[in-house]
């Protein structure tokens, strides 16, 4: 959505396009986009006044959504919903008078922009050790998790912080995201049978260093999470296991593979259909709609003859592959 979302506003708006922080943690991805003009910043005072800007994918501290509104230019929040639910949940269980047990990765921007939501009610931790080390807390507690957390670092602070807080409230439906949980369960299922993982996606990607992560825990002896097809290593032998985390575009996955050329060809594993949608940003449908309209008017098209917008059926890397300096 947030890819989609930034390509949109590339082909809308004269460059420079700014974007606060990277739109997602994929090298390819943020290159492809500066190519185009789009200007990556870590502090939104950075953006000239007027200029339209991007907030990420990973959720925004409130303070600085405020502040970017005010630079006056056109301004999309592309935040994941999964991340708006948790900044919703922070915000609601604060109001309620709880403290609120985050676990999360310090410095990552998803972290940096939960716990602004409610700075004096929330305590991140990394780890069941860091739980031992929270406050004896008077009030009633709450847990929740950065989306893209792999199920062992999740499941090992819940148990301690269960144990020491036994009343502690979570949400009924888990943080965790299905893109992320979905590929981690699937690694799990075929990494004992593989000589070697590869795991495709950025270093600053939390998601993807899970998946890296999990394969190393299972046992697997060779374990290389690369950027690209050009990083492979040319001595792999055997049954390799192929991943990607959540932002990696569909030609890295395709380009590792056809680097890899495997003799006995490829078997795909799929452990569930993904089949969720999640629309434009608001500020964008609200454009999109006003050109439709516009556009329709002026060419007198019939309601019956109009067509249904076709962004379900178009994915990110569709988008990205289509997009040329």
């Amino acid at each position: 959505m947030a890819i989609k979302a930034l390509a949109w506003l590339v082909r809308a708006f004269d460059p420079p396009v700014y974007c606060y922080h990277e739109i997602v943690h994929n090298r390819l991805v943020v290159d492809r986009f500066e190519s185009l003009g789009v200007v990556f910043v870590d502090d939104v005072t950075e953006v000239p006044p007027g200029r339209p800007l991007m907030l990420s994918a990973h959720g925004s501290a409130p303070e600085v959504v405020l502040e970017a509104r005010k630079r006056g230019g056109y301004v999309v929040d592309a935040v994941c919903p999964l991340v708006t639910k948790v900044h919703h949940e922070v915000q609601v269980r604060s109001q309620k008078g709880y403290k609120i047990v985050y676990v999360g990765h310090e410095g990552h921007e998803e972290a940096e922009g939960t716990v602004a939501v409610a700075p004096g009610d929330i305590h991140l931790v990394e780890d069941a050790n860091q739980v031992a080390g929270l406050p004896d807390f008077e009030e009633p507690i709450a847990m929740l998790a950065q989306t893209t957390l792999s199920h062992r670092d999740w499941e090992g602070v819940l148990e301690a912080t269960r144990e020491r807080f036994p009343d502690v409230w979570m949400p009924g439906r888990s943080d965790l995201c299905f893109a992320t949980t979905n590929r981690q369960s699937a690694l799990s299922s075929i990494s004992e049978q593989c000589d070697a993982v590869v795991v495709i996606g950025s270093a600053n990607s939390s998601n993807t260093m899970a998946l890296a992560k999990l394969a190393e825990a299972s046992g697997c002896t060779q374990v290389f999470r690369v950027n690209s097809a050009d990083e492979l290593p040319a001595n792999l032998e055997g049954t390799v296991g192929v991943t990607a985390g959540a932002s990696a575009p569909e030609e890295l996955v395709e380009a590792v593979i056809e680097k890899l050329s495997p003799r006995l060809g490829v078997e795909e594993l799929r452990i569930t259909e993904e089949d969720e949608y999640f629309p434009p940003p608001r500020e964008l449908r609200e454009l999109l709609s006003t050109l439709e309209t516009t556009v329709y008017a002026l060419l007198a098209v019939p309601p019956d003859a109009r067509v249904a917008p076709l962004d379900r059926e178009t994915a990110a890397s569709e988008v990205l592959a289509s997009l040329t300096s």
